[in-house]
């Protein structure tokens, strides 16, 4: 009885924080799409230097003033050389991803979104993180196929937006696929604290170019009305969202945030229809459904990949302790043989 009442509370508390990541990332979502497309504030670059500025500040006072988190102590070559990179391509996949709310409604932005991991599987074979499998690649290519057919049957389809928000996923594939390379392999991990000391300053410093170039002139000579009550609700909620999704990849798993993440842009997709009227055709859900079921094969083929690669471990040592004892018993062996010489 006390191991089932073990094994309950930890399905309780992995469903929590399902529940509190789906819940966080749903209302960040709507709140910023009727930000940009219903309040007056067609400025993504500005909201999300907004942002970048909140969790900087966030960051450095919860780690230089408050010692919450210790540093990594980076050296400014080393920042310019892992985080940069890194931070220039968020602030441009966050850019290009608030840029396309502008055009396109909530609930086709998240079928796009499947593209994801065959995106970020084409950059770790690119850049030698991933290991080239045509099996893989045939169910990328089914993922693809189904983004096609939603785009085919998007009703209010904008050219513009679907650009910026197909490259804003291919940054950002790019981006996790550097985070590996540049801070993960050199033990560099990040809880979000320190990935907000670190990486929202260079995001801010890489979205200064772009604001000055695309929409300063417009936001300095139109100024919009700001209500800083909102716009400080707004910045919580993106800052909610990143300790959301550690909470949930830390006590449960990246595979259990994926699983969860196909349900929640289903969820998504039903209160973008209701909230903003974005009309969903039946051509749009069959192809979604091509999506699902793409990612559904890839988080199995994850899963499958985590197990073998457990199953190895756990024969490792094994293996390892029986030729240890051959070896021993072969030492033994040729010493008894000697001594009866």
């Amino acid at each position: 009885m006390a191991v089932d009442g073990a094994v309950l509370q930890a399905v309780l508390k992995a469903y929590t924080f399902v529940l509190l990541w789906m819940s966080v990332s749903i209302s960040v979502i709507l709140f910023n799409k009727w930000l940009l497309a219903y309040s007056g504030f067609p400025f993504p670059i500005a909201l999300t230097m907004w942002h970048m500025t909140f969790c900087s500040t966030i960051g450095f006072i919860c780690i230089r003033v408050l010692k919450l988190v210790k540093s990594h102590n980076m050296s400014p070559k080393d920042y310019l050389q892992r985080v940069m990179p890194i931070g220039i391509l968020y602030a441009a996949s966050l850019w290009l991803s608030n840029s396309a709310y502008l055009y396109l409604s909530v609930s086709f932005i998240q079928m796009t979104k499947s593209l994801m991991p065959g995106l970020v599987y084409a950059c770790g074979v690119a850049l030698g993180t991933e290991q080239y499998q045509w099996s893989s690649a045939a169910n990328m290519l089914l993922i693809a196929f189904g983004v096609v057919v939603c785009a085919l049957g998007e009703a209010n389809l904008v050219m513009k937006g679907l650009a910026q928000q197909l490259i804003a996923l291919l940054f950002e594939a790019a981006r996790l696929t550097l985070v590996q390379i540049l801070m993960n392999s050199k033990g560099l991990a990040m809880n979000p604290l320190q990935s907000l000391y670190y990486v929202s300053p260079a995001c801010l410093m890489g979205l200064a170019l772009p604001f000055v170039l695309v929409e300063a002139q417009t936001f300095f000579t139109n100024p919009p009305v700001i209500y800083p009550s909102v716009f400080i609700a707004n910045a919580l909620a993106a800052f909610a969202l990143n300790l959301a999704v550690f909470l949930l990849i830390g006590k449960t798993s990246a595979l259990t945030m994926n699983i969860a993440g196909v349900i929640k842009d289903w969820m998504l997709i039903f209160f973008s229809f209701y909230l903003f009227h974005a009309p969903v055709t039946r051509l749009n859900l069959f192809g979604y459904a091509f999506c699902c079921t793409g990612v559904g094969i890839y988080n199995y083929q994850k899963l499958q990949l985590l197990r073998k690669k457990a199953l190895q471990k756990t024969k490792e040592p094994a293996a390892m302790a029986d030729q240890e004892a051959a070896t021993t018993n072969g030492n033994q062996n040729g010493k008894t043989q000697a001594s009866k010489d």
